[in-house]
């Protein structure tokens, strides 16, 4: 698995990330291709079609952050970040508490951009 800081120096996988991306519209975008259409200009053509996104995971304790590579074959975790506890009270109560996995907050996309050297 990749850390923070190997994710920091790659470049390439840096300007590959979705920052936007959800779990849901990844869903929709490689697992639903009749609702592609509702993604405009986004479209899944091929298997070399790949998306890179942060997500959530509160499945288990503490909260986990994944780097995910999806494309319509499979999804890869590449990176597992620990959610900062000064992070987990803020997020847990944002989602009340329900065991899932979520895109990330606002708060928490700042603090992975700021770790990554991508802030805005």
């Amino acid at each position: 698995m990749m850390t923070l800081e190997d994710i920091r120096k790659d470049r390439a996988l840096l300007n590959s990330i979705d920052w936007s991306m959800t779990p849901e519209e990844a869903v929709t975008l490689y697992l639903e291709w009749g609702n592609n259409t509702a993604h405009g200009s986004k479209m899944v053509k091929s298997k070399k079609d790949v998306s890179y996104y942060f997500v959530v995971s509160t499945w288990n304790e503490p909260p986990m952050i994944y780097l995910v590579r999806r494309n319509s074959d499979e999804a890869v975790d590449l990176a597992a970040i620990e959610l900062p506890p000064h992070l987990r009270k803020r997020f847990m109560e944002t989602v009340a508490r329900r065991k899932s996995v979520y895109g990330l907050t606002p708060e928490v996309q700042e603090w992975l951009q700021k770790e990554t050297g991508q802030e805005a």
